[in-house]
C-alpha cells in the first residue's frame, strides 16, 4: 500500500510485516510489569477474541461483549479480529468497556435505511451490485471518527493487536490487515484507509459494490477489487500470515507460558434455518450466498479449533442458541436486533456458558 507499508499480508501465506508487527507487540507487552488493576491481572493470560460475519446477528455479539462487561470479567485482549459484521464491531470490541455505549447503538437503533439501498432495475443490469451501500460507508464514518483512531493508536503501540479481513477477489484470497497498524502510522490518509477498509470487509459480492484499492507491485500501480471478508473465511486468527506461538516463547522463556485462551463468538446459528424464497434474483442471491457462509461457518469453527489445539489456546466458543425464536420482518429489523442483543447480554451478564468445542465434535 502507498504510504502504508508492512500493514497487510496474504492470509494463506507468510507475511513478514504482520510478523513483526506481533513479535513486537509481544515483546513490549512481555517487557512491561504487572500491577494490581484488572486490566493488568488479565495481561497474565493470552487472550484472543474472533468476531465472524453475520449480518444484523451482529447484535448478538455485541450483546454478549457488553454483558461480558456487566459480569466483570472481559478480558483486555492481546489480539482482535473480524470479518464482515464482526469487522464493524472489532474497534469497538478492542478499544474495550469505554465503548460499550456506541457498540449497542450501532446493533440497537439501525435499520435497513442505515445500511443499502436497493437500485432501481435500469441501474442493475448495468452496476456491479444490486444495492448501494454509502448509508452504511455514512455510518462507518459516523462511529469511526478520529478519536477512534487516536484510541486504537494508543492500544496498539502497548502491544496489543486489531486485524481485519477482506477478500482480493481478483486472487481468490484473504487479506489480513493490521488496523492498529495504520493508525498508529500517523499518515494523514490513516482515518480513510481504515473506514475503507471496514467497507470493504461487509461489502457482500454482487449484493454490495467492491471496493477498490490503488496498489503498487513491482514499480507497476494497480487497483485491487475487494469485497467481504467471510467471501473467503467467516472467521479468523492469524491465519498462516505469521506464527505468534514461536514469538511468544522467545518473550516467555524467562518467566513461563502464560495461559492461553481462544474466544469466538459467532454472529449467527449453525443449524440450518427455513425460509420462503421467492422466485426474483433480489431474493435468490443474498439467500444463497447467506446459505454458503452458513456452511462455511462450521468448517472454520472446526480449523480454528484445530488451531487453538496446535498453539495451546483454550477453546470458547458462543453461538446463537437455536432455541431463539423471533421473526424479522427484513433485514437489520431493529426490533429483531434488539431482542437479540438482549440474548447476548443476558447470557454474558450472568457468566457466558462458552461450548469448550465446536458443535457436533
Amino acid at each position: 500500500m502507498p504510504g502504508f507499508p508492512g500493514v497487510r499480508s496474504w492470509g494463506d501465506a507468510p507475511g513478514q510485516g504482520l510478523q513483526e508487527s506481533v513479535a513486537t507487540a509481544l515483546h513490549r507487552e512481555g517487557a512491561a510489569p504487572f500491577g494490581n488493576s484488572a486490566r493488568e491481572v488479565a495481561r497474565k493470560s493470552m487472550d484472543v477474541l474472533v468476531l465472524t460475519g453475520g449480518g444484523d446477528n451482529g447484535a448478538f455479539g455485541a450483546g454478549v461483549l457488553c454483558g461480558w462487561t456487566e459480569h466483570g470479567d472481559r478480558p483486555a485482549f492481546q489480539l482482535v479480529t473480524g470479518l464482515s459484521t464482526g469487522a464493524l464491531m472489532a474497534p469497538l470490541a478492542f478499544l474495550g468497556p469505554a465503548y460499550d455505549g456506541p457498540l449497542k447503538e450501532v446493533y440497537t437503533t439501525i435499520s435497513a435505511k442505515n445500511i443499502f439501498k436497493v437500485k432501481n432495475i435500469f441501474s442493475i443490469l448495468t452496476s456491479e451490485s444490486l444495492a448501494d451501500n454509502r448509508p452504511l460507508a455514512d455510518l462507518i464514518a459516523w462511529y469511526m471518527t478520529g478519536k477512534v483512531l487516536e484510541d486504537v493508536a494508543a492500544e496498539h503501540r502497548k502491544g496489543r493487536r486489531l486485524f481485519a479481513g477482506t477478500t482480493q477477489l481478483d486472487s481468490q484470497r484473504l487479506v489480513i490487515w493490521d488496523l492498529g497498524a495504520i493508525a498508529a502510522g500517523g499518515r494523514p490518509q490513516a482515518l480513510a484507509l481504515f473506514r475503507k477498509i471496514l467497507l470493504a470487509s461487509s461489502a457482500l459480492p454482487g449484493i454490495f459494490p467492491p471496493v477498490y484499492f490503488q496498489v503498487e507491485a513491482g514499480g507497476q500501480t494497480y487497483q485491487e477489487m475487494h469485497v467481504d471478508g467471510a467471501t473467503a473465511a467467516e472467521a479468523l486468527t492469524y491465519e498462516y500470515a505469521l506464527q505468534p506461538l514461536a514469538a511468544a516463547r522467545k518473550v516467555e522463556a524467562g518467566g513461563g507460558e502464560r495461559p492461553r485462551r481462544l474466544f469466538v463468538i459467532r454472529n449467527g446459528r449453525l443449524r440450518p434455518e427455513w425460509q420462503e424464497v421467492k422466485p426474483q434474483s433480489l431474493s435468490i442471491m443474498p439467500r444463497a450466498l447467506a446459505t454458503l457462509i452458513k456452511n462455511q461457518s462450521v468448517g472454520d469453527l472446526y480449523r480454528l479449533y484445530f488451531e487453538a489445539q496446535r498453539d495451546g489456546f483454550d477453546y470458547h466458543l458462543a453461538v446463537i442458541p437455536e432455541d431463539f425464536q423471533a421473526a424479522k420482518r427484513e433485514d437489520f429489523d431493529p426490533a429483531y436486533m434488539n431482542r437479540l442483543f438482549r440474548l447476548g447480554f443476558d447470557l454474558a451478564r450472568q457468566g457466558y456458558p462458552w461450548a469448550p468445542k465446536p458443535p457436533r465434535l
